[in-house]
Formats: C-alpha cells, sequence, structure tokens
C-alpha cells in the first residue's frame, strides 16, 4: 500500500474551524501548498466539510478537514454549525483561526471550550497579520497562539511545526492481536467469501490483522469456511488461535475443537478501537427488548448495501429471533450518529474498522453518558449464539 493508500481511519486528522471570513480556508490552502478549500471574498463559502487527504511534512499523511463557518445564520446555517460540531469528534488537532483585527470572540472561546472539554490539542491563529498595527500582534495569552498572514505567508511555517508539536503518540502499544501470539504461531483467519464480499479483494480488517500477524513474525493461513475442517487437520501443531468473520461465527464454533482459542474481527476490533467490555456489557439489553422499542443500528462506512446486508436485514431477523420481540429499527451510516440517544434502548455499532479511534470513542462516550447500552455486530450474534464467552477468552488470559 502507497501512501496515499493509508486508510483514512489511520490517518491523523487535523480540523480548520473559524468564523466566516476570518481567512481559515486561504489558511489551509497556505498550510497544504495546494488549492483545496474555496476561497472567495463572500462571507461563508464554505458549506460543508471539505475533507482531503494528504501528505503533509512533518506529519506524514494525514486528512485536513475545512469546516463551514461558525457563526452562519439561518436554518442552513444551523445544519452546518451541527456538521461543525460532528467535525470536532473526528478530529486529532484542532486549528481555530480568527481575524487578528477582531480577535477571539463568543464563537471561538465556545469552541476552545469544547475542544478543552474533549481534550483535543487546539492551537488559536490569528489571521491577518498584515493587516494589523504591529504592537497588537505581539500580544500572547499562551502557548498555544500564533499570528499568521495568509496573505503574505508569514508564519505558515511555525504553524506547521506547531501542529507537529501537538501530534499524538501514536505508539500507545495497542495492537489488533500481536500481543496475542507469539512469533512462528500459525493464526487461522477464516473469511467467507459471499456476495457482500468486495469483488477481487480483502476488507480492511482482514487486511490488518494479516499484517500484525506478519509484523509478529508469525504465519497467517486464510481460508472460507468449507475449508477450515481440512486446514486444521493438515496442520501439523494446532493453531495458537481462530479468527472468524462474524456471519459464519456458529459454523467456525462447532468446527473448531474446545481447545484451540477462537475469537472475531469484530471482537479484536472492538478490543482495538474503543471499549470491548462495555460492547460485551450492551449485549445483555437484548434480554430486556420489547415490542416496539427503538434499536439504533449504525454504520462506520457508506459502502453501497447490499440485499441481505448484515447490518439492515440479518442483524433484525436475527434479535427477533432470538427475542421473540418486534423492536423498531432506525439504520444510520457513515458520519450520521445522533447526539440524542434518550429515544433508543440500545444501539448496535459495526465495528468502526473506517473510524478514527476519536469518533469510536466518542460514541461509545455519548452513549454511556445517557447510560444507553451500545454493543457492535460482532459481539451481539457471538452473544445471540452462546459464545461470546468463548470469544473473549483468548482475550482474557
Amino acid at each position: 500500500m502507497g501512501m496515499n493508500q493509508t486508510p483514512s481511519g489511520e490517518r491523523l486528522h487535523i480540523g480548520f474551524f473559524g468564523k466566516r471570513n476570518a481567512g481559515k480556508s486561504s489558511i489551509v490552502n497556505k498550510v497544504t501548498g495546494q488549492d483545496l478549500a474555496i476561497v472567495s471574498e463572500v462571507k461563508g463559502t464554505t458549506t460543508d466539510p471539505v475533507y482531503k487527504s494528504m501528505e503533509l511534512l512533518p506529519l506524514g499523511p494525514v486528512v485536513i478537514i475545512d469546516t463551514p463557518g461558525l457563526d452562519d445564520e439561518g436554518e442552513l446555517g444551523l445544519l452546518r454549525v451541527g456538521k461543525t460540531r460532528q467535525v470536532i469528534n473526528k478530529t486529532d488537532i484542532a486549528v481555530v483561526v480568527a481575524d487578528g483585527r477582531e480577535g477571539a470572540g463568543k464563537e471561538e472561546n465556545d469552541l476552545i471550550e469544547i475542544l478543552k472539554k474533549k481534550k483535543i490539542p487546539y492551537i488559536l491563529v490569528y489571521n491577518k497579520k498584515d493587516l494589523c498595527p504591529s504592537g497588537e500582534t505581539t500580544k500572547k495569552d499562551g502557548e498555544n497562539i500564533l499570528w499568521v498572514s495568509a496573505a503574505t505567508g508569514e508564519g505558515i511555517y511555525e504553524l506547521k511545526e506547531a501542529i507537529g508539536r501537538l501530534r499524538p503518540d501514536d505508539n500507545d502499544g495497542r495492537r489488533l492481536l500481536a500481543d496475542l501470539i507469539q512469533p512462528s504461531d500459525t493464526v487461522v483467519l477464516v473469511v467467507p467469501i459471499d456476495k457482500a464480499a468486495p469483488k477481487g479483494r480483502l476488507i480492511l480488517p482482514q487486511q490488518q490483522a494479516i499484517r500484525d500477524i506478519l509484523d509478529r513474525g508469525a504465519v497467517s493461513v486464510v481460508c472460507q469456511t468449507e475449508e477450515l475442517k481440512n486446514v486444521l487437520s493438515m496442520l501439523k501443531t494446532p493453531p495458537r488461535l481462530v479468527v472468524t468473520d462474524s456471519q459464519v461465527f456458529k459454523k467456525v464454533d462447532e468446527i473448531t475443537p474446545p481447545e484451540i482459542a477462537m475469537t472475531s474481527f469484530s471482537v479484536l476490533f472492538a478490543r482495538y478501537k474503543g471499549n470491548l467490555w462495555q460492547a460485551a456489557e450492551g449485549a445483555k439489553a437484548l434480554e430486556n427488548i420489547q415490542d416496539g422499542d427503538k434499536i439504533l443500528v449504525s454504520e462506520g462506512c457508506t459502502h453501497h448495501r447490499q440485499c441481505g446486508d448484515i447490518g439492515t436485514c440479518k442483524l433484525p431477523a436475527m434479535i427477533r429471533k432470538y427475542t421473540g420481540k418486534e423492536p423498531e429499527f432506525v439504520f444510520t451510516s457513515g458520519t450520521e450518529f445522533p447526539e440524542d440517544l434518550s429515544g433508543f434502548a440500545m444501539v448496535i455499532h459495526c465495528g468502526g474498522c473506517m473510524l478514527t479511534e476519536r469518533e469510536m470513542k466518542y460514541r461509545l462516550a455519548t452513549a454511556a453518558d445517557q447510560n444507553i447500552p451500545m454493543t457492535n455486530y460482532g459481539i451481539i450474534i457471538a452473544y445471540m449464539n452462546g459464545i461470546l464467552e468463548r470469544s473473549l477468552k483468548p482475550l482474557t488470559q
């Protein structure tokens, strides 16, 4: 995979925020060295967040997000400001741009309060330095304030360096599964190729699992469900771990002898991305579901829904069968995730492989703050099949 192929979920997300006409988009263009955002003298030109994946030194692969103005007016404006707030939850580093001639007002300060509350590192940038009296531009309230001029380019290099210093430490030791195995172990990955599988390639969790196994100096054997029995009998020593796609959990559980550790891609991802134990606990909420209860089924990516899609078809059918009830299912995908979850009995999320860790944690926190049980596809399927305990076991030993 080349640089440009770094998955969006693994890139550093840098959000640019500010009032209309503070020169936010011009600063984005100066920082990135290319015309990425729409720039004009008309207030409020950026109508939707603009996402752009790129390579930015000294940071490496990043996603730059240019957002609508914080002070947007009218109905459409309110909708855009809502989108801006959603962007905050995807942001690893925030750049708040204010017009140096006006200083930071209520909108900027409100935003900074939200950033502090969410523990998102930020820089306050005063733009239009070239239009301000020189005495004005020496006022500094702290570390994270910079004066720049998008028009002359002054301060842009310093801004990039400052963003670089705020980079969160990547090396926090989190691994998808490398810490569960030893070098030269064998791991069997069970990957069903059905009509939902992309043509000619593997999906991201499968690619990442293979990569993690290789990095550990271990061996991955990839097969479909039908070949699993044969593969297990061929291997001289039993595999250290069998990892399966959740949709074939039950079959794989039956084929894999009890002494061989078994888990699923979604259980590994729940551990890697957010809060495995919150999800395991959340699955138990199924026991209390009644007719008419609303269940939110939320998907992180916006891929084209196949018929028989797991989230919209298979999962609801399994839940109706398991509970014997008729709950109401509400579906969201991509960046849509309601801030108010109070009407829902529970939330079932996908594995979140296309979301950043910050976005996934934000969603988990939103549910926890409102005491709404939240789980994910794989964990609830394992729970309904009575094998959640088995799939959690390799992670607790």
